[in-house]
């Protein structure tokens, strides 16, 4: 089913994706800093695992540890936050809007 602009009747429409884009955002930071909280445990990890290769790998195995925990709650944060950002263009806010007239609706008004 094609969506029609409800003000002029146009199939020309996009959506703008506001709440997913600023939650996906949003849920980045907010993962990227509960996973500094993984990182540490990642970090300790890195240095266990690193212990064989002596004091560099100590050193590096801490820091590929740290890094890895920031990157996966910075993800997982993102993913999240863009999942909720997405229920709520689709559920609260005017997503769609049509290339011709400019008129902003939301799927259930069309």
């Amino acid at each position: 089913m094609t969506t029609e602009c409800p003000h002029c009747q146009s199939t020309r429409i996009t959506t703008r994706n506001v709440a997913k884009k600023a939650g996906g955002l949003i849920g980045t930071v907010g993962g990227t800093a509960s996973g500094a909280a993984g990182a540490i445990n990642g970090a300790k990890f890195g240095g266990m695992v690193g212990v064989a290769g002596g004091p560099a790998g100590i050193a590096l195995g801490t820091l590929a540890g740290a890094i890895f925990g920031a990157l996966v709650g910075g993800a997982s944060g993102g993913m999240a936050g863009a999942k909720l950002g997405e229920l709520v263009d689709d559920r609260v806010l005017d997503n769609h809007q049509c290339l011709d007239c400019g008129h902003s609706f939301s799927a259930k008004s069309s």
